[in-house]
């Protein structure tokens, strides 16, 4: 079977790598308090300017309701950001608070880079009622609160509404790889825009597909659950689509990055989770629409409820400022009017009935109605993963560029990868 090859497609631009690195050389050494008395606490994210300039708006919120306590905040793309984060953290300089996801709890929460909440919520600086979804358990690690969830969020297939009405497909519950790719190649075939971009380097999107094969990403062991010819056979389908010209070429789209495919009109979707229609909408004049992914067998998705999170740094000199700040970040109304579904639905009830959804927002929060029916728990992410998950992205992005082999991709992939979860 041939899946869904899209994602998100985060590198950032040289010029901003810079800035990065500029950042990472002036924040080292930690946060501290100053000669009068006013903590300082330094806050990260990953993600593009506009949730930066939402990010702000709650941070001097915040400031104007703490006034003892001063926030110095940066971001960068995705990729990045880790990278970054990853030389912060070995040289003891990682910020008090940062954005986080599943996939990096278990592998910072055993190098102790992660600060265990659970004291602040003792000690009442830090509520955990109120949550979605059983949501306030998504960041325990272990028995320690390692990460709050801000948001909640599936991925989808974000379309190109125009694009595949003039395909004369409707994606809906039910539907099937065949008809996604037939509607792919029809649009492909017009000239133009490419039915899709040439994803199939994105892991949480093959692990969707391998859970439709009863199968993971991982085993419940934080072992590889797929073999060397799944992945074969999976980037081999990818490679071909790209080559007859039905996928967006890997050039093409990383001239145009950190900007999705989607966004920058080079293909008519792109498989991602479902709040970043909210930032791609607003890079795009096109329509765009949210879908289940397609299935195997006409029923099962293998969707589950990811989660942004935050956390603090398990060095912070400010264990309790950092606990009252992710408190308010998590429960304050006027943050959750603020931020919208940018992060996701939002994770706790007072922060959702603050919110009145419209626009691209209202188009998530119908969506997981929608398909609140067919989300599945989600397999835990061993030690290992981020490390994983770059190789898997690095090097699919080399076979797409035609400088490896699919063959050797897949040898090299296992190879990092059994490394990294033994490691």
């Amino acid at each position: 079977m041939r899946a869904g090859r899209n994602g998100r497609r985060l590198r950032t631009a040289a010029a901003a790598l810079a800035l990065g690195l500029g950042l990472l050389a002036a924040g080292c050494g930690g946060s501290g308090s100053g000669g009068d008395g006013t903590v300082t606490l330094r806050y990260s994210w990953w993600g593009d300017a506009s949730r930066a300039k939402l990010i702000n708006k709650t941070v001097a919120l915040f400031e104007k309701k703490h006034p003892g306590i001063t926030v110095k905040t940066d971001f960068l793309e995705y990729e990045d950001f880790w990278k970054k984060f990853a030389t912060q953290s070995a040289g003891g300089g990682a910020p008090d608070v940062f954005q986080n996801s599943a996939a990096f709890l278990r592998e910072y929460g055993a190098k102790n880079v992660l600060l265990d909440l659970t004291p602040q919520v003792k000690a009442r600086h830090l509520g955990t009622d109120g949550f979605r979804a059983g949501l306030e358990k998504a960041g325990e690690v272990d028995g320690k609160l390692l990460a709050v969830p801000v948001g909640g969020n599936t991925f989808a297939l974000i379309y190109n509404v125009a694009e595949f009405e003039k395909a004369g497909v409707a994606p809906e519950k039910g539907w099937t790889w065949d008809q996604y790719h037939a509607a792919v190649e029809k649009i492909s075939k017009a000239g133009g825009i490419k039915g899709a971009a040439a994803n199939a380097g994105v892991m949480y999107l093959y692990d969707l597909v391998l859970r439709q094969q009863d199968k993971a990403f991982y085993t419940a062991d934080g072992e590889l659950g797929f073999t060397r010819d799944d992945l074969r056979t999976w980037w081999n389908d990818n490679y071909a689509d790209v080559e007859d010209g039905t996928l967006v070429p890997q050039k093409k789209a990383d001239q145009v990055a950190p900007k999705s495919a989607l966004a920058a009109g080079l293909a008519a979707s792109e498989f991602s989770w479902d709040n970043f229609i909210v930032r791609w909408s607003a890079e795009t004049d096109a329509e765009l629409a949210l879908a289940p992914l397609p299935t195997t067998d006409g029923k099962r998705t293998g969707q589950y409820i990811s989660s942004l999170m935050l956390s603090g740094y398990a060095r912070t000199q400010h264990p309790e400022e950092v606990a009252q700040f992710i408190d308010f970040m998590v429960h304050d109304p006027q943050v959750g009017k603020i931020m919208g579904y940018n992060r996701g639905v939002l994770a706790t009830e007072r922060q959702a009935a603050a919110h009145e959804p419209e626009g691209p927002d209202e188009l998530v929060a119908e969506y997981e109605r929608q398909i609140a029916d067919l989300v599945e728990p989600m397999t835990p992410q061993p030690a290992g993963t981020s490390v994983t998950e770059a190789a898997f992205l690095r090097i699919w992005g080399d076979v797409a560029h035609g400088t490896t082999s699919v063959a050797e991709g897949v040898d090299q992939f296992f190879s990092e990868a059994e490394q990294a979860l033994r490691s």
